[in-house]
């Protein structure tokens, strides 16, 4: 194997593989090919830090207020702090898949030009072990255009993935797209 070529991460536990499963199922139906990669996380998995009790749907949903927040900042670098470093960005108003802190940095800076608000509708937890979990659902944002003050909803289905890195819960993988029409 060529040693240049990152291992792929290991987030497929015996409890859970069917919603990870479905992730990327539905990742792959928009052209995406795979999650974050990350030697450096998957030699900390194995070294002994997944120690600890699993986290509860209630820390878990948690992680969406403190992800609000730091947008409420009005602070681009503040939001992206909350992913990991390779982590996956599939923003609800942008085509571009973001990959990066600084895509994702640029895509938060215009994002928060119109003062977002998220408010969760329908939350779907898997907590698939100690260091990672899904959150997924719909949502809908407040958006208030800069320009003329017109405030209007956009309601979009999410997926959040989380994993526990050096003791912060971080976002590798989130997927945002506005609500279809239809039912």
């Amino acid at each position: 194997m060529n040693s240049s070529v990152k291992k792929p991460r290991r987030l497929r536990k015996t409890v859970g593989l069917v919603a990870v499963t479905a992730v990327l199922a539905a990742a792959a139906t928009v052209g995406i090919t795979g999650i974050a990669t990350a030697d450096n996380r998957e030699a900390a998995s194995q070294s002994g830090k997944k120690t600890g009790k699993a986290p509860t749907e209630q820390e878990i949903a948690a992680l969406f207020d403190e992800w609000n927040a730091a947008l409420g900042t009005g602070d681009a670098e503040v939001v992206a702090d909350r992913y990991a470093p390779d982590g996956v960005l599939l923003p609800t108003v942008s085509k571009q898949v973001r990959t990066d802190r600084a895509g994702i940095v640029d895509y938060f800076e215009h994002f928060q030009e119109n003062d977002p608000v998220g408010e969760k509708t329908e939350t779907i937890i898997t907590v698939l072990d100690r260091n990672t979990a899904v959150d997924a659902g719909t949502y809908v944002f407040t958006l208030t255009d800069p320009e003329t003050g017109e405030v209007r909803d956009v309601e979009a289905r999410y997926t959040y993935v989380y994993e526990k890195i050096d003791g912060d819960w971080l976002i590798v993988n989130h997927h945002s797209s506005a609500m279809p029409a239809g039912d």
